[in-house]
């Protein structure tokens, strides 16, 4: 419960379907009114507005909204309306349509997702794709990198929060020896110590590992992997260590530099909004020292904006 999206006590779903009826009915739209329905409810509220909608009017909402809406705007009250599943799903296919694959994005989604989040992306990839996603990525990727997908995507992690130390010990010699220790990498032996243990657990693997090698992990990552496996293996290590870190930096990286990476920005606040948005801003300002919600104000504007922003919240020190 540290998402800036809370369900909405009273929430009725006729009232809202016919609020956003009315929102898009006759001339011009009422953008306004959508945005104030669209950020105030969870998802799981969303869903059951598209229901009413449809029973009410024998009309899709998203189609409805598709057509009163235009460019970034559209995409994020777009994504907001899909189920979880189905929007990893369709990020997923995005990244890896045309000629080249978006790793980064596959790698974000693979990594940072629950058991439960896994089995429902794959299930509605598999309803909105011709093929599975398991297959995809395989044909799409290849080597080291594509095993780590693919056993990420089996959602097998251990998802308490105990920590065995003697195994955190064993895994912390494992993994020096499967690296460090030898003449190649012993590429399997990461891939099932970082796929299978908990977070927690996976975090006093890190400790034992420099206790062991007076060595940081990300540091024999990086000398012993090369390319997108070794792009994926930090991202992995640095999401274990702290997922709020890791989502503020790629929002900052989403909108430093030149151009705005639009997608990435849009995907990791719908993504987060209801599970540790708090906390992800809250690392943003101890990273960067401005608010995530200052930022996305310099970079975005609009009705865009206006909806992002909602989604982000504004916390007390920043009005």
């Amino acid at each position: 419960a540290r998402g800036t999206i809370k369900p909405c006590p009273g929430f009725n779903a006729y009232h809202d379907a016919e609020n956003l009826r009315n929102a898009m009915k006759g001339l011009g739209t009422n953008e306004d009114e959508i945005i104030e329905i669209l950020t105030t409810r969870t998802n799981f509220q969303r869903q059951k507005i598209i229901e009413v909608f449809k029973s009410s009017y024998d009309q899709s909402l998203i189609d409805e909204l598709r057509s009163e809406l235009g460019g970034y705007f559209k995409s994020v009250a777009e994504g907001l309306m899909l189920t979880p599943g189905k929007f990893d799903a369709k990020e997923m296919a995005n990244a890896m349509e045309g000629a080249g694959t978006d790793e980064h994005v596959l790698i974000e989604v693979l990594a940072t997702r629950t058991n439960k989040q896994l089995w429902e992306l794959a299930e509605a990839y598999q309803s909105e794709n011709a093929s599975s996603l398991k297959d995809d990525l395989k044909s799409e990727n290849s080597g080291d990198f594509e095993e780590l997908l693919v056993s990420l995507l089996k959602a097998k992690r251990d998802e308490s929060y105990y920590v065995d130390e003697d195994l955190a010990n064993q895994d912390a010699k494992g993994l020096f020896a499967a690296g460090e220790d030898k003449w190649g990498t012993d590429e399997t032996t990461f891939i099932k110590v970082f796929c299978r243990r908990n977070f927690a657990h996976l975090r006093r693997v890190f400790e034992e590992y420099y206790q062991l090698t007076n060595k940081d992990i990300e540091d024999t990552i990086k000398d012993e992997m090369s390319g997108t496996f070794q792009m994926a293996m930090l991202a992995l290590v640095q999401y274990a260590k702290s997922p709020a870190a890791y989502f503020a930096t790629k929002l900052y990286e989403s909108m430093s530099g030149a151009g705005t990476d639009d997608r990435s920005l849009i995907r990791i606040i719908i993504s987060r909004c209801e599970v540790d948005m708090i906390d992800i801003k809250a690392e943003f300002m101890r990273l960067y020292g401005k608010s995530l919600y200052s930022y996305i104000q310099d970079d975005v504007g609009g009705d865009y904006a206006k909806i992002l922003l909602r989604l982000c919240g504004m916390d007390e020190d920043e009005e």
